[in-house]
């Protein structure tokens, strides 16, 4: 009897025990009661200036409100970080809408993405359907592929747009443009521009830069260098106007709305669902003037990254 009566208080002990833990976690839905979620989340984004800005903005945010992050910030080109998300590598990193309709090629129609909201939809639903993946809210800034030509030759040669562009080049006009491997072969970049505006470059009229960073190309343009007269540029980019460049106007809309938004793995946000409403908070401040002038002051000014990235969310009140 003795026995069958310790056998029994286990028991309840641990229906008692059970109980207990089921209030707990009704008490704190955020909570994911598994080794899971001793596991850190793990930050990456693009290699140029916007992606070590947006990176270390979700790094440093994260970190202040209490979650274990591993920092693998400038992760590489669209396609290895993207990679890196879908294969589980890493688990957030800032992406642009408009690449939608390149990573789901022939699944939608293309002016779909030119409009931000329609975009920011589609690549949520299709994106969700088919990786497991969660595009958060996105900023509402537009980072698009660009040309930007120095600001005295286009004067000079009255270009102002890409059909100015097109028309210069038929009449042989001299340009050279510094740009990544990425713009050159990407169907989403230069050879978008050169379909939609009738014109090719040759071999000769490109210089290829290693990585994706437009303060390198841009800075060739501006210094000439290796003849370089017009470079690869995003709407945010900050050192334009610094560097005496101007962007010709893309008057036919080749270009999707690329709007930086965070995305992250299905179970990684069920794990930690205070992600999603910190970083829609944080990327609605982003606008394309915040974007611009925080661009700015890591391409043109030399400052760190990380210490620009304190600064804004200091100032935006981010930081407990």
């Amino acid at each position: 009897m003795r026995a069958r009566g310790k056998r029994t208080f286990k028991s309840m002990g641990a229906v008692l025990a059970a109980l207990i833990m089921a209030v707990l976690v009704s008490a704190c839905p955020q909570v994911a009661w598994t080794s899971e979620a001793e596991k850190p989340i793990v930050v990456g984004s693009k290699i140029d200036t916007e992606g070590a800005l947006l990176g270390n903005m979700i790094v440093a945010l994260l970190k202040n409100k209490g979650f274990k992050v591993v920092d693998r910030v400038q992760t590489g080109t669209t396609k290895v970080v993207r990679e890196a998300l879908i294969s589980g590598e890493i688990d957030i990193y800032p992406e642009y809408t408009g690449n939608g309709y390149f990573f789901f090629s022939g699944k939608t129609d293309a002016s779909v993405w030119k409009d931000f909201e329609k975009g920011w939809e589609t690549i949520r639903d299709l994106d969700k359907e088919a990786n497991d993946l969660v595009w958060l809210r996105p900023a509402p800034a537009n980072n698009t592929w660009a040309i930007a030509m120095r600001r005295d030759d286009a004067e000079k040669a009255n270009i102002k747009t890409l059909g100015d562009l097109a028309s210069y080049l038929e009449s042989g006009g001299y340009f050279k443009i510094a740009a990544s491997e990425e713009f050159v072969s990407s169907e989403a970049a230069l050879p978008a521009f050169e379909a939609g505006y009738g014109f090719t470059l040759s071999n000769d009229q490109i210089v290829v830069l290693s990585g994706g960073n437009t303060a390198l190309t841009e800075k060739a343009a501006a210094t000439r260098q290796n003849g370089v007269n017009a470079a690869m540029a995003y709407g945010t980019d900050g050192q334009l106007a610094a560097l005496n460049l101007v962007v010709l106007e893309d008057t036919k809309n080749i270009q999707p709305v690329y709007a930086p938004a965070p995305v992250v793995r299905r179970e990684v946000l069920e794990m930690y669902p205070g992600i999603k409403p910190l970083l829609e908070d944080l990327f609605a401040t982003l606008d394309l003037e915040s974007l611009q002038a925080l661009n700015g002051k890591i391409a043109v000014n030399g400052e760190d990254p990380k210490k620009v990235v304190q600064e804004y969310l200091q100032s935006k009140g981010f930081f407990d």
